[in-house]
């Protein structure tokens, strides 16, 4: 084309311009996440069904869709929500059809990061996951000949970049595509759709309309952007967030993902900055008989931290805002590849001056996520890098699983935690921080370990082995033989799981066969956390939703009942005993009747909706202090 971009109202018009430009081959690279042009991908998608002529083929990840759970009291509680926050959010056409078994032959669907769980029962999906590094994903698109980008865009809110829309949220790997287009390595058409609410990020980001082929621009094409509402920090969560703020060093660099961790994270890296003596007394009583070999980092942050992270995310505007991501490089006080947060996080970027947002920079995923190219730069801008990345479960030889099971299935997917933990053995003062909740409820309401002997799949392996953080304490791996690290890694396993575990480590020859786990580390039981941070929790000094949050006071309250009927509902008799509590229970009062009022069962008919409320009844009695927090309001937006 010799005039770019051509601008386009209407989605079928796109869609017929691409198709008849790369001739009815269509090998698209929809963002993952937030990025993805959600009407120009479904009517490539009805052109593709109805004209079987033509080939789809969608490389992506991180679909994002609304949940809509099948058991009738998770429905009750997601419906309005559903409606509150995702109301006007157009669904992708694909995401119904691969779910129903019914997509078209002509069409296959390509994910290297799936939603957390979304997947796991969908053996279409499963059998067409990609399995690879973040960083290595454009290499991949390559190698399937992509020939369409398909990008949500920002449109210029200031004089400086007017004739430029912004990536935003995912220059990622566009970025990439755009250079190997310009190289002559690839022939793709790339086609932007506007939406006003997308924040307009510059520096990398902001990309001339001119490498634009097409451009959908249209009022009836403008949908609220996709924004899943915070995850609770529940005492775990908030224990690992106290434990890896003491890790990190002021002048150093961070990397934190989305989720309860990183809100753990960035709220105990706070509290250390403006409440020192909180800090030090919270941390003080959770350290147990802690091996010397962990640094224990204190005080404020006077030079603070520099942001390298290839998710930009909300705790990490809150980290501006105290004062402690002040460190820049090249004016830069963070680089990050992707973001998706809550409606407040977007409003956040957008309301921000320029100036200020100018130092957020967001650019290619492998320029955050790897040390080659600008090797030197990167090396002198990371220093005490600590890379801060969740996982699932963790093995007591250090191995780490955080995207899959043992049986094949994938969970989620590598994105770029393998990427960080590299980083942290290749880069000097660095180290890896992998954080795992010691335990989690399974079916039936039973607890199980997440420290495990061995796992039959592997996400970070053995050999890579560094700092791994639950809520009962550090343990520090690198260069540990397998008898030391099995010793740490009892030492932040649940008690109740210790003996079993020391047991198979013993019968595989792998530790002494008279060792003992010291008793400092014998007490790793909910409960001595519980009496650690009440106070704190009681106080307002750690809070379930330190960020705010967009449910109500009575969704949070609701939030740990439903939890425990999820768990509950695989076992009649805990199901049985619930109903039973519920129905013999006296009156519900004010916080109660106000959650039976949400529900739908304050005045209940029929016998169904009689038995729910009251298993719910006692489901909220028994989680009453689940949290440890006052429910706080919700955040505006």
């Amino acid at each position: 084309m010799t005039a770019r971009p051509k601008r386009l109202t209407d989605p079928a018009s796109v869609a017929d311009a691409i198709i008849g430009t790369v001739d009815k081959n269509v090998v698209l690279a929809a963002p993952l996440g937030l990025g993805k042009a959600n009407h120009i991908v479904n009517a490539l998608y009805d052109q593709a069904c109805d004209d079987r002529s033509i080939s789809l083929q969608i490389y992506t990840a991180l679909t994002l869709e609304k949940h809509r759970p099948r058991a009738e009291l998770a429905r009750r509680f997601a419906d309005p929500l559903i409606e509150r926050l995702f109301g006007g959010y157009p669904d992708l056409r694909y995401v119904g059809a691969l779910r129903g078994g019914s997509l078209p032959p002509n069409i296959r669907v390509y994910e290297f990061f799936f939603l957390a769980g979304s997947w796991l029962d969908v053996p279409r999906a499963q059998q067409s996951y990609i399995s690879a590094n973040y960083s290595h994903a454009t290499n991949v698109l390559l190698g399937h000949g992509v020939n369409v980008v398909a990008q949500l865009v920002a449109p210029s809110d200031n004089d400086a970049m007017r004739g430029h829309y912004s990536l935003s949220c995912n220059p990622d790997l566009t970025l990439e595509l755009l250079d190997a287009r310009r190289s002559g390595r690839i022939d793709c058409v790339l086609a932007g759709q506007v939406n006003n609410e997308l924040p307009f990020m510059g520096s990398d980001a902001a990309v001339p309309e001119a490498e634009f082929d097409f451009i959908l621009e249209s009022a009836d094409c403008q949908f609220p952007l996709f924004a899943p509402p915070k995850e609770p920090v529940l005492r775990p969560d908030a224990a690992i967030g106290l434990h890896v703020a003491r890790m990190v060093r002021d002048g150093g660099t961070l990397q934190i993902g989305i989720g309860s961790i990183g809100d753990a994270v960035a709220q105990a890296l706070i509290l250390r900055h403006r409440q020192l003596a909180a800090f030090r007394t919270i941390v003080g009583q959770l350290v147990k008989g802690e091996a010397p070999a962990v640094a224990c980092e204190d005080g404020p942050f006077q030079t603070g931290l520099y942001g390298a992270s290839e998710m930009l995310v909300d705790g990490f505007l809150h980290l501006i805002r105290a004062g402690i991501l002040k460190r820049e490089v090249d004016g830069a006080l963070i680089h990050a590849a992707f973001f998706i947060d809550h409606k407040g996080f977007y409003r956040a970027l957008r309301e921000m001056p320029v100036a200020e947002r100018d130092r957020i920079r967001m650019t290619a995923v492998s320029y955050v996520n790897e040390l080659y190219r600008d090797e030197d730069v990167k090396r002198r801008a990371r220093v005490d890098a600590r890379f801060v990345n969740n996982a699932m479960m963790a093995t007591l030889l250090g191995a780490v699983i955080s995207d899959g099971l043992q049986d094949g299935r994938v969970v989620s997917g590598v994105g770029g935690q393998y990427n960080f933990v590299s980083q942290a053995f290749a880069l000097d003062g660095a180290r890896s921080i992998i954080t795992v909740n010691a335990t989690r409820s399974a079916a039936g309401g039973t607890t199980v370990s997440n420290i495990v002997w061995s796992y039959g799949h592997a996400t970070i392996p053995r050999h890579l082995r560094d700092i791994v953080v639950t809520e009962y304490g550090v343990a520090d791996l690198r260069g540990l033989s397998d008898a030391e690290t099995i010793a740490a890694m009892l030492a932040v396993t649940d008690s109740r799981f210790q003996d079993e575990l020391l047991r198979r480590a013993k019968d595989a020859g792998k530790i002494a066969a008279n060792y003992e786990i010291p008793a400092a580390h014998r007490e790793n039981y909910p409960e001595r956390i519980a009496r650690v941070l009440g106070p704190a929790e009681d106080t307002a000094i750690l809070k379930m939703f330190p960020f705010g949050t967009d449910f109500t006071p009575t969704e949070q309250r609701l939030l740990p009942a439903l939890t425990k009927l999820k768990y509950a509902s695989a076992s009649r008799r805990q199901m049985a005993r619930l109903a039973l509590c519920g129905h013999i229970a006296g009156p519900p009062d004010e916080a109660t009747t106000e959650c039976l009022e949400r529900m739908g069962l304050r005045h209940p008919t029929g016998l169904k909706e009689r038995l729910y409320r009251a298993i719910l009844h006692a489901a909220l009695d028994e989680t009453r202090k689940s949290f440890g927090v006052r429910p706080v309001p919700p955040g505006p937006g």
